[in-house]
């Protein structure tokens, strides 16, 4: 397993830092991942202790490779392939970012009628 090759798009997922594969990809291009603080393309193979920084839609991540992972495997197995060397303000930032963040759920009698308000309302309007 010492002279595996692994591409880095493909190690980024199996990893589960993206969901998809061409996610990873493009996040290389975009230039969102860097190694020794320089761009580097998907293609790029990964060593063993090398130290990455990924920047995700959600967080930034600094990562050192304890391990290739040739394919994607659940997040429990996953988490033993790399060290997560991200510092604690960042950490704390998430938290407290999606402490404060919208949870996403539709506060009760805001925003658009529900089906039986529908309803409701096409009742009245024809009655009148």
């Amino acid at each position: 397993m010492e002279n595996e090759k692994i591409r880095l798009d493909k190690y980024l997922w199996a990893i589960r830092l993206f969901k998809t594969r061409s996610a990873a990809a493009i996040a290389c291009d975009k230039g969102r991942v860097k190694l020794n603080g320089e761009a580097v393309k998907a293609s790029r193979n990964v060593k063993i202790s090398d130290i990455y920084e990924v920047k995700t839609e959600e967080k930034r991540w600094t990562i050192k490779v304890t391990g290739l992972l040739p394919k994607r495997v659940q997040y429990k197995e996953a988490i033993h392939f790399y060290e997560d060397l991200t510092p604690p303000e960042e950490t704390e930032r998430i938290a407290f970012q999606s402490a404060s963040f919208y949870s996403g759920k539709r506060l009760s009698k805001i925003g658009r009628p529900t089906k039986k308000e529908r309803r409701d309302l096409d009742d009245f309007t024809d009655n009148n």
